[in-house]
């Protein structure tokens, strides 16, 4: 894991932008998608690390919050935090900011580790969870998100 906090940056693709002139929903869980694997990088499960350890890591579910608009060629910064983990899964949150710095959507997410050779979830390699740790130790003291742990209902 990096001395420095993950941040993926990335910039709004014409090709993302809809018939509403702004970022499609869509491309938002891409940009989302991206820094989920730059992130899994960051932790020490590069390409090198996913082969020698035939360890690879999956999404199992994510829940999107979009809250401001993105325009073509728009600064995004992506930022993650730890909201908790075991030995297989982790439970994070991912801020996507704009150039000024104001959030415009989130990304609550569940990924599970896996064992490829199996084809089963297994415990993340040690290097990994070293990172895990660290991150953990790091962001304890963090504030939950409010956009976290909700679920999608009317409120009545």
């Amino acid at each position: 894991m990096s001395e420095h906090p993950f941040l993926y940056e990335t910039r709004v693709s014409s090709d993302w932008v809809d018939y509403n002139g702004h970022m499609n929903d869509a491309a938002y869980a891409k940009v989302f998608s991206l820094a989920v694997d730059e992130f899994i990088n960051y932790i020490k499960l590069d390409e090198e690390a996913r082969s020698k350890y035939a360890y690879t890591i999956f999404t199992l579910e994510t829940h999107v919050c979009y809250l401001k608009e993105a325009l073509k060629n728009e600064k995004l910064l992506t930022e993650v935090q730890l909201l908790d983990s075991d030995a297989k899964r982790l439970h994070l949150f991912f801020t996507m900011k704009n150039g000024n710095l104001e959030v415009i959507a989130t990304s609550e997410q569940m990924l599970m580790g896996m064992d490829m050779l199996k084809g089963k979830p297994a415990p993340f390699p040690q290097c990994v969870e070293a990172s895990i740790e660290k991150l953990r130790k790091e962001h304890k003291e963090k504030t939950t998100p409010k956009q976290a742990r909700r679920k999608i209902g009317i409120k009545r």
